[in-house]
């Protein structure tokens, strides 16, 4: 059962010594310090995988704030869940978060709760803005010119070209070629 701390800063000017002093309390052995010094929008942060790859079942992370873990609720309840899945409890000072409580633990469900929330609402608002945009007559799919379509596929399935390659002169999404390969497909076997 090892402590660990991750520290974080956005900018490189920028210095770590608010959490460091925060830090010490907990007398941490400085091997167990992951520290970064890149945004916190991005989970694809070296140092932080270092040490989820690191803790195991009994361990504990302790944070400044919950924006050094991640400046997103989704990715921060993301990574709670995936250390409470494995056992490893995280404790954030400033908030007075400890995984480990039952005070914690009710704190985290709200969170989640309260995320759950706000993305159906979010969801919720922006299929009334079709809504009222569609029937402004603003809000259509964009043609899409199927012969062009056939042309740009025959090319991939000779590996003429690559399938990015081809969805983006089309002018659409990945997800909106591969729905077209599919159609495709479907209206063959027919």
């Amino acid at each position: 059962m090892a402590n660990y701390c991750y520290l974080r800063v956005s900018t490189v000017e920028q210095n770590l010594d608010r959490q460091l002093e925060a830090m010490k309390k907990f007398d941490i052995p400085e091997e167990n310090y992951f520290v970064e010094k890149v945004s916190g929008k991005n989970m694809n942060r070296p140092e932080l995988q270092k040490l989820l790859d690191t803790v195991q079942e009994g361990d504990t992370i302790h944070i400044h704030d919950f924006s050094r873990l991640s400046r997103s609720t989704h990715d921060l309840l993301k990574i709670v869940e995936t250390l409470t899945e494995r056992g490893v409890y995280l404790i954030s000072n400033k908030e007075n978060f400890d995984t480990s409580t039952p005070t914690g633990k009710l704190m985290l469900t709200m969170i989640a709760a309260i995320n759950d929330f706000e993305r159906a609402n979010l969801l919720e608002r922006q299929m009334e803005g079709i809504a009222i945009a569609q029937k402004a007559g603003k809000f259509k799919k964009k043609d899409i010119d199927m012969d062009k379509f056939h042309e740009l596929k025959a090319d991939v399935d000779k590996g003429l070209l690559s399938v990015q390659t081809a969805y983006e002169e089309l002018g659409v999404c990945k997800r909106t070629w591969y729905n077209l390969v599919n159609a495709e497909k479907e209206k063959n076997n027919d």
